[in-house]
């Protein structure tokens, strides 16, 4: 079934990452001039500098960490099966350039998952189920509606009787949704947000995914850029290891690393782009993975829970990932990032007797190994995904705005597929097509994988739930 149009967004991200897939430049090997610097190798980064590469033009992508793939991160080692760390889900596949690339990649794409909802110690009823779909599309109703009249929280708008499915609702179209709370997101951001029901999985994971990508792409790692020239004669990146020297800067760092001030700018930014980054900033959302002792939960392959909770204190589990043991506990919005702040022991103490309340196992004895994520923690990141702050929807397109010969990428900068890897690869493709007119193209740039229009949103449909 499918509960939401929105409630299985899970763009999350990881911090603790894999060992790098392949051999990177090093500092050593820092080219002095380039005709693009890209700044992040994540989604949009590994996208703009393909486009870039395909027009012939020199590119160098830069990135702080040492590993590329930004918020898609896979860990292909510390369990029986790869475990995506950040983003996880691929949407509405059959238009989905990035679905299309993975299967040209020789990546295997998995169906949508099974979904169930459960009460207290039991699958819910059909006749439950179709009461939570039905709320959900109140709910959804009621944040168009509003959507309509001006911008403000999701929260104020929601019908004051959803009873005891209000905490669900809360959870599963906030902070399981954007990593933030419907009292801290926008209703426009939200009703233009394209619909997201259908979603798909890779078997060897997302960052093995953009590694493969990003395989020909110049790329040097554990290469924080500290200042940008975009202006006047002296275009360039700084780094530790030296200058280099461009035509153009492609940066696609979360906005929260451009709120941090991390990176300088010369010029400053405008104000208008500062005053947009903050207000689309990242919400908080960690993974929480189990490698479980036989199957004490009693699920089957790939079955997504969510439980009816009466607050926003509770995760979704992801059970039995590729026929394994293993099931990660998604913890977000205010409730994880305070669970994520007390460490990697509380975590896991809380997604265990999590499970222990609603499956009634004695998980703690179950489990045998465990890994957490902790996105706020990671400074190349400081967050999971960009959720527009109530007011703040137009700020994805003043972000986006070309300065000069500066352009601003990344999930942030998508007015519709913000929070996902589809809506990062393509706005990467939108600046190096904005870069290149700006320098010109030395022979025109072949078109990848270009998605087919895509529907508008529709409410979610019912269908048989798990009994």
């Amino acid at each position: 079934m499918t509960f939401s149009r929105r409630a299985f967004l899970s763009a999350s991200a990881g911090l603790t990452l894999a060992p790098l897939f392949n051999a990177r430049a090093s500092a050593a090997t820092l080219p002095r001039d380039a005709d693009v610097v890209v700044i992040g190798a994540g989604a949009a980064g590994i996208a703009a500098a393909r486009r870039i590469q395909a027009a012939g033009r020199k590119v160098i992508v830069l990135e702080a960490s040492g590993q590329i793939g930004g918020r898609c991160a896979t860990d292909s080692s510390t369990f029986d099966v790869p475990l995506d760390l950040g983003a996880r889900w691929l949407h509405t596949p059959e238009t989905n350039a990035v679905v299309k690339l993975a299967r040209g990649a020789g990546v295997d794409v998995t169906s949508s998952p099974n979904q169930k909802l459960r009460i207290g110690r039991r699958n819910a009823r059909a006749s439950e189920t179709e009461e939570l779909l039905a709320t959900f599309v109140r709910a959804t109703r009621a944040i168009d509606d509003a959507a309509r009249r001006g911008d403000m929280a999701c929260a104020a708008v929601l019908p004051k009787d959803l009873g005891e499915w209000a905490g669900t609702v809360d959870f599963a179209l906030g902070a399981y949704a954007t990593g933030k709370d419907l009292k801290d997101l926008s209703v426009v951001d939200q009703s233009r947000a394209e619909d997201r029901a259908i979603s798909v999985a890779t078997r060897q994971g997302l960052g093995t995914l953009m590694a493969k990508l990003g395989d020909s792409v110049p790329v040097v790692v554990s290469m924080p850029v500290t200042r940008v020239t975009w202006s006047g004669r002296d275009i360039g990146v700084e780094t530790a290891a030296g200058r280099v020297a461009a035509r153009a800067v492609i940066v696609t760092v979360s906005s929260n690393v451009l709120n941090a001030g991390t990176i300088k700018f010369t010029p400053e930014l405008p104000k208008r782009q500062l005053d947009a980054a903050a207000k689309l900033t990242l919400g908080s959302y960690d993974r929480i993975a189990l490698g479980l002792k036989g199957n004490p939960l009693g699920l089957g392959r790939d079955e997504l829970v969510i439980e009816q909770s009466n607050s926003t204190q509770t995760g979704a589990l992801f059970a039995n990932i590729g026929g394994s043991s293993l099931c990660t506990v998604d913890v977000a919005g205010a409730f994880g990032r305070g669970l994520a702040a007390q460490g990697e022991a509380a975590m896991t103490e809380f997604a265990t007797a999590w499970l222990t309340k609603m499956f009634g196992s004695d998980m703690k004895n179950a489990v045998q190994r465990s890994k957490v994520t902790r996105w706020d923690a990671s400074s190349f990141v400081l967050g999971a995904m960009s959720a527009a702050a109530p007011g703040g929807q137009a700020s994805r397109r003043v972000l986006a705005e070309p300065m000069g010969n500066l352009f601003i990428a990344g999930e942030a900068t998508h007015e519709t597929l913000w929070g996902t890897v589809d809506g990062a690869w393509e706005t990467g493709e939108r600046a190096a097509d904005a870069a290149l007119k700006k320098i010109g193209a030395v022979k025109e740039p072949a078109a990848e994988a270009k998605p087919a229009k895509k529907q508008k949103r529709r409410a979610p449909r019912s269908s048989s739930a798990g009994g």
